[in-house]
């Protein structure tokens, strides 16, 4: 079992920045690819960014390119989304989510989610 816990959600400006974090514990976290996702009202989950355990490989969705950054810190057992430039449209709540392989995150399968931070961009 992984058990992960998002942190770092609020209430943000047009143009202003928020960074998430996601903090891992139980089986070894260095083994498995961790994926952020997010979810507006009235629409499904999407694939956001992800990252392999090594950081060798990210991948990010097509609307947060250029904006949001994920990196990890393997001795720390935490995952992070740096997202600047937000818009309204990034208004969400942000999943974490850990899996033993990217492909599958990009594919918005995961082995294991947390429960999710609340980000609203206001205009």
């Amino acid at each position: 079992q992984v058990q992960l816990v998002e942190s770092g959600g609020g209430l943000v400006q047009t143009g202003g920045s928020l960074s998430l974090s996601c903090a891992a514990s139980g089986r070894t976290f260095r083994h498995y690819a961790m994926g952020w996702f997010r979810q507006a009202p009235g629409k499904e989950r999407e694939f956001v960014a992800a990252i392999s355990w090594l950081g060798s490989k990210i991948y990010y969705a097509d609307s947060v390119k250029g904006r949001f950054t994920i990196s990890r810190d393997n001795a720390k057992n935490t995952v992070a989304l740096q997202m600047n430039s937000l818009k309204p449209e990034d208004t969400a709540v942000y999943y974490c989510a850990a899996d033993s392989t990217i492909e599958r995150l990009k594919l918005s399968l995961a082995d294991y989610w947390g429960q999710g931070t609340q980000v609203t961009v206001s205009s």
